[in-house]
């Protein structure tokens, strides 16, 4: 659509790639859909961090899980309708069923002059069983051809490419769009003031193009979970491990469960409150769309991003504070204080500092205080975990007298958490 023609962009990235050498990076552009008032109704994107000939189902499935895992699905398009391109292979692909469809419009192409009555009514099928569950799809303007008959009932938008009509055919193209269909009109490709005009004097209700805004990218950095952890997951979820099992494996891993929590928080979810624990995550999203979203996941992993030890020393610390706090206090707590430990290395992880880190996840106010601030119930245990890291004896002589901890209490917790680290290389664990 309209953004594909964008000139190169100007922070160093490549055209349809991301900033060369950062292969942790993923670069969404966007563009507004707006409507005659110039309100944003909703933004379409392109995966940018791929070449646009490689779109393919498989980049289709990566763009939407990018957009929801990853870059911050708030700062992306807030709580504005999403419009993706899609390959009709990927309307088979399980990503689907991880998207709320109130929240997706899925852009859809007419085939090509050698497409046969037969391809194009084979379609229909599809797009029936998807408006079933939901989702809504947006044609271009060749629907309108008589071959494609059969798909305007299920066109929810038509777009309507300005550069590819005289003027003065716009009008009969409105009239027959709104003669046989109940597709809302978006005229795209709108350069001028003039364009605009005419199209919204026609009653046309939505607008996109460069006399509005350019695209612009949203350019992130991605975490990485090991694939052996995320093959692990795969492994437990098809023979029907119990939820404690597979939270003790996403626990055991920090970059999963931040990548698990901010999918399943993030706008494209459609929940309407806030998950902030693993164990929520998981009885949530079930064991069937775990699996789709272990299965994305695993298809989006790639070299670079942090060392593998920075993910180790953050397990040691989530699993060191929990077995200190449930010492002393519940094990609701204790599960929070493993969420402090294991994400206190999150800035190192995502390359951004520690404040934008944390806005990126849903987390209770208690862990974002030990945290951010070194404040409350949990900011004690934090400090005798970093203590014990350090070869300094006073300061942790001094945090395990403040929690009233024996250095044999704690040394032991220490031994127990690197132990539990290790078997984190171990498939048979």
């Amino acid at each position: 659509m309209a953004t594909m023609t964008t000139t190169a962009p100007q922070d160093g990235t490549r055209p349809g790639g991301a900033a060369s050498g950062d292969e942790s990076a993923v670069v969404i552009a966007r563009q507004a859909i707006v409507d005659e008032q110039g309100a944003v109704y909703g933004y379409e994107l392109f995966d940018r961090s791929t070449r646009e000939d490689a779109h393919t189902a498989a980049s289709d499935a990566a763009l939407l899980f990018n957009a929801l895992s990853y870059a911050g699905t708030e700062a992306l398009v807030g709580r504005k309708t999403v419009f993706i391109n899609c390959t009709h292979e990927s309307l088979a692909g399980g990503h689907l069923e991880l998207i709320h469809p109130d929240k997706v419009v899925l852009e859809i192409p007419t085939f090509g002059e050698g497409a046969t009555a037969g391809q194009i009514e084979a379609r229909t099928s599809v797009f029936a069983d998807l408006r079933q569950r939901g989702f809504r799809f947006a044609f271009d303007q060749q629907v309108l051809r008589r071959a494609y008959a059969s798909w305007l009932p299920h066109a929810a938008f038509i777009k309507l490419d300005m550069t590819a009509f005289q003027p003065e055919l716009a009008e009969p193209l409105v009239r027959f769009a709104r003669t046989h269909s109940q597709a809302t009109l978006v005229a795209e490709k709108v350069e001028t003031a003039e364009q605009f005009e005419h199209m919204r004097s026609l009653g046309v209700k939505l607008f996109q193009g460069y006399w509005f805004t350019r695209p612009d990218l949203v350019k992130t950095r991605t975490v990485r979970p090991a694939e052996a952890t995320i093959i692990q997951l795969i492994n437990l979820v098809r023979r029907n491990a119990d939820s404690a099992e597979i939270e003790e494996l996403l626990k055991r891993d920090p970059t999963l469960s931040f990548n698990l929590l901010r999918f399943i928080n993030s706008s494209g979810f459609g929940l309407s409150c806030e998950i902030t624990s693993c164990r929520h995550a998981v009885m949530i999203l079930g064991l069937k769309k775990l699996f789709r979203w272990a299965a994305l996941l695993l298809t989006a992993v790639r070299a670079g991003g942090p060392a593998p030890a920075v993910g180790t020393t953050a397990v040691v610390r989530g699993r060191l504070m929990e077995l200190l706090a449930a010492e002393l206090l519940p094990q609701e707590e204790a599960d929070n204080a493993f969420v402090v430990g294991v994400f206190s290395l999150l800035d190192t992880m995502l390359g951004v500092p520690l404040d934008q880190a944390l806005e990126s996840i849903a987390l209770p106010q208690p862990v974002l205080d030990a945290r951010l601030h070194r404040k409350g119930p949990f900011a004690p245990f934090l400090e005798l975990t970093l203590a014990c890291e350090s070869e300094d004896d006073e300061a942790f002589a001094r945090a395990a007298n403040a929690l009233h901890l024996s250095n044999r209490q704690v040394n032991w917790a220490h031994l127990q958490a690197l132990a539990w680290a290790e078997t984190l290389g171990d498939p048979a664990q």
